[in-house]
């Protein structure tokens, strides 16, 4: 096949994503940007202080590469470390956000790619605007390409397609030409990676936190290469043995990187967590947290407890007894028990000494994970959940949930938005320097430099 004369869906998406400017976005797409910037900076601080992202930052500070990008709470370092270590932390508590129908995390992977690249370059804040449109607009799109197989062969598909979507984002920031651009993208397709071991409940260990990480950092460094004349492969995405057929096999549909171009914006998509857990188990915790009532019931109150979910979580999220936060994070038992004796909503209850708790423990080797038709049945469109519940008193409640709340059926509200960034940062940024950072973020389109609201960052506490 000659690609060279070949249409490409790939290069139509990239023509499209090059020319978006704020000055012609919908604006409810450029406030959705901006809501995405908070979300992703609020996760970003909460994240710097764990001990994944302490251990990050000290690596690459050893390293000497010193530059212009913030890494919060840490100072600064050249963009692509930086890129790394913030990328690592946004995505550091399963709190940042995604896109239900391509399985992506945008946001933990494009925000600090295009955050560094604009530091870097000094970048204005309506040019980070645009970018971080166009970095969701080419992971998404990626991700519906290339269908479910690689998620049933066990890669993590956001890390599949965030390399590209951040090399976008980069290269859009630093004004990277067409060629630049394509080149950029066809190094940072020979970056994907990433295998779910750390879904399978005996032991997550740290290494999703890194995926999300590695995308930023891939995509900054091949815009940096790219831009000095280091040549990629132009259609990297979707020619023969191009990321979409080698990952997507027999999912792998390249029309979805071009379908309905324009007509709606990924982006508008997204959808933020309520709680620090995988995504298709936060209608289970919704339900459950509800028919509790306001307080938190314990163990011996509890006669039976079903979940119905798609056949896909039952087989990857039942362990029943996870030995730390990434796996208590993953499991539907531990997540189910959690949300009927205690706060779900409070990433404490996630630590390694929570995870042990007897009683948390006993009751989540309990209840019972089902397959449920239903749910099943619009997976992975929607990450839904149908659960019944017993009482010893013989109480009983049912309930179905399709789209949690947070999802852009049921989505948060700005308030509650400004809320968990406070929450996030609680302890961590003073209240002070969390206010100047929402402004900026507000009025981001009118500053001539990202570096002028980065600065607040660097003063986050990673402890």
């Amino acid at each position: 096949m000659d690609t060279m004369t070949t249409n490409s869906h790939a290069h139509d998406l990239i023509d499209l994503v090059r020319q978006i400017s704020v000055d012609t976005l919908p604006p409810a797409v450029v406030e959705q940007a901006r809501i995405c910037l908070l979300e992703a900076l609020g996760c970003g601080v909460f994240g710097a202080s764990q001990p994944w992202s302490r251990i990050l930052a000290d690596e690459m500070i050893a390293e000497g590469t010193q530059g212009f990008s913030t890494v919060i709470g840490r100072g600064r370092l050249a963009a692509p470390a930086a890129a790394l270590c913030n990328g690592t932390a946004i995505h550091g508590y399963e709190l940042d956000d995604l896109i239900a129908e391509s399985v992506v995390h945008p946001g933990a992977a494009v925000i600090p790619a295009a955050l560094a690249a604009a530091e870097a370059v000094e970048a204005s804040g309506a040019r980070l605007l645009e970018a971080i449109v166009a970095g969701y607009e080419v992971t998404h799109r990626i991700g519906l390409a290339l269908g479910a197989e690689p998620s049933r062969r066990g890669f993590h598909v956001a890390s599949l397609s965030a390399p590209a979507g951040c090399a976008i984002a980069a290269g859009i920031v630093m004004g990277l030409t067409r060629d630049e651009l394509l080149s950029a993208i066809g190094l940072s397709c020979s970056a994907a990676g990433g295998v779910k071991s750390f879904a399978i409940g005996k032991g997550g260990g740290m290494v999703k936190r890194l995926h999300l990480g590695r995308a930023a950092e891939a995509g900054v460094r091949a815009a940096q290469l790219a831009r000095r004349g280091f040549l990629g492969p132009p259609f990297a995405i979707d020619s023969r043995f191009g990321l979409v057929e080698v990952f997507g096999g027999s999912s792998a549909d390249a029309a979805r990187l071009s379908e309905g171009l324009g007509s709606q914006w990924a982006i508008s998509k997204t959808w933020f967590k309520v709680y620090p857990i995988c995504g298709w188990i936060q209608s289970t915790v919704q339900l459950l947290s509800q028919m509790r009532g306001p307080q938190p019931l314990t163990s011996a109150d509890i006669a039976h407890v079903r979940v119905g979910v798609s056949k896909y979580a039952a087989q990857n999220n039942s362990e029943p007894a996870p030995i730390d936060t990434m796996g208590a994070q993953y499991s539907i038992p531990y997540c189910a028990a959690l949300s009927l004796m205690g706060d779900p909503r409070d990433p404490d209850m996630f630590s390694a000494a929570v995870v042990n708790r007897a009683d948390i423990r006993e009751l989540a080797a309990r209840i019972e994970i089902v397959v449920d038709p239903r749910i099943d049945a619009v997976y992975p469109s929607q990450y839904g959940a149908c659960v019944s519940l017993t009482l010893a008193d013989g109480r009983s409640f049912e309930g179905t949930v399709l789209d949690c709340h947070g999802t852009p059926v049921d989505p948060c509200t700005q308030a509650e938005s400004r809320e968990k960034f406070k929450l996030l940062t609680r302890g961590r940024l003073s209240e002070a320097h969390a206010e100047t950072l929402t402004e900026h973020v507000r009025t981001l389109a009118d500053l001539a430099s990202v570096r002028t609201f980065m600065e607040t960052l660097s003063s986050a506490s990673s402890q």
